[in-house]
C-alpha cells in the first residue's frame, strides 16, 4: 500500500502545481484511506507533504514572475499564526469530527471550484487592499489550516484574485507561498501530540515535489476551466466518501447522495442564471388573484 500511495501522491503534487491548491485536499484521504493512517495523523503529515511542495512549486512559480511577494508575505504571516493555534487546539477535538470537518470544506471547495471566479486582472488594487483585512482573513484561513489540515489553497486563491486583485496566474503562484508558511506552522501545532511515520512521510513528499515540478512546468499548456470543473467534480465525490466512511453508513450514503445532488443544483442555478427549481417553481405558481 506504500507503493500506491507513494504513485499517488505524484497527482497530489500536480494538482498543486497546476491550481496552487488542492494537495491537502487529495493527501489527507491518501494518508487516512490508502496508507492506514489515523486521522489525527494523516493531518498531521499532509502538512508536511504540502508544505514542502508548495515551498517547491512557489520557487519555480517565482523564477517565471508568478508572486507577488508583498501580499504573499502579508497574507502568510497572518495564516501561520493561525495555523499554530488550529494545530494545537486540535488536539481537543477527536479524529472524527476532524475527518468530518474536512470534508465539508472539501465540499464548499467543490461548490467553489464549479461555480467558477471571476479573473480580476487589476494590478493596482493588491497595494491598495487594507493590511487589516489581509491579516483577518490570512488568520482564519490558517485556522482552518491547523484544525483540518487543509492548506486553503482555494480559499487563499479566490482571495488574491477577487481581494488582491492578482491575476489568477500569479494568485496561484502567490498562493503557494502562503500554503507553505500555513502548512508548516500547523505543523509545528500538531508535532507536540502526534507522532509521524518519517519514512512515509518522506517518501509521499518526494513524490508530490516530483509532481509539482510538473504541474508547474504544464500550467501555460493546460486548459484551467476544464481541469478546474473536472477536479470539482472530484473533491466533491472525495467528501462524500469520507462521509460516508466517517458516519453511520445508512446516515453516511444518505449524506453522500444529498451532497452531490446539492452540488449538482447549485452549478445548474448559478450557470448563466438559469435555474431549473426557480424555473418549475414559476410554472406552477398559481396568483393568489386567480383563486
Amino acid at each position: 500500500m506504500i507503493a500506491l500511495t507513494v504513485a499517488l501522491a505524484v497527482f497530489v503534487g500536480i494538482a498543486l502545481g497546476l491550481l496552487g491548491g488542492g494537495g491537502s485536499i487529495l493527501t489527507v484521504p491518501l494518508l487516512a484511506y490508502v496508507a492506514g493512517m489515523d486521522a489525527k495523523q494523516a493531518i498531521a503529515t499532509s502538512l508536511l507533504v504540502v508544505g514542502v511542495t508548495s515551498a517547491v512549486g512557489a520557487v519555480s512559480h517565482a523564477r517565471a514572475g508568478r508572486v507577488q511577494w508583498r501580499t504573499g508575505l502579508i497574507f502568510g504571516g497572518a495564516g501561520m499564526a493561525g495555523a499554530y493555534l488550529g494545530g494545537v487546539l486540535a488536539r481537543f477535538i477527536p479524529g472524527t469530527v476532524l475527518l468530518i470537518g474536512f470534508a465539508l470544506m472539501m465540499i464548499a471547495t467543490a461548490i467553489a471550484m464549479l461555480r467558477g471566479r471571476k479573473n480580476v486582472v487589476s494590478s493596482d488594487v493588491a497595494h491598495r487592499m487594507p493590511v487589516p483585512k489581509i491579516l483577518a482573513e490570512g488568520l482564519l484561513v490558517g485556522l482552518v489550516t491547523g484544525l483540518v489540515g487543509a492548506g486553503g489553497g482555494f480559499l487563499v486563491v479566490p482571495a488574491l484574485a477577487l481581494l488582491g486583485g492578482l491575476p489568477m496566474p500569479v494568485a496561484v503562484g502567490t498562493s503557494l507561498v502562503v500554503i507553505a508558511m500555513k502548512s508548516f506552522a500547523g505543523l509545528g501545532g500538531y508535532l507536540s501530540s502526534v507522532h509521524i511515520d518519517w519514512t512515509v512521510a518522506l517518501a509521499v513528499t518526494a513524490a508530490a515535489v516530483v509532481g509539482a515540478l510538473i504541474g508547474a512546468r504544464v500550467t501555460a499548456k493546460v486548459n484551467p476551466e476544464a481541469l478546474r470543473k473536472a477536479f470539482g467534480w472530484f473533491v466533491l465525490a472525495m467528501s462524500s466518501v469520507i462521509l460516508a466512511q466517517e458516519i453511520h453508513l445508512a446516515v453516511g450514503v444518505g449524506a453522500a447522495v444529498l451532497t452531490l445532488i446539492a452540488g449538482a443544483m447549485y452549478v445548474a442555478c448559478n450557470r448563466d442564471g438559469f435555474c431549473p427549481l426557480r424555473r418549475l417553481v414559476r410554472e406552477h405558481h398559481v396568483p393568489a388573484a386567480a383563486k
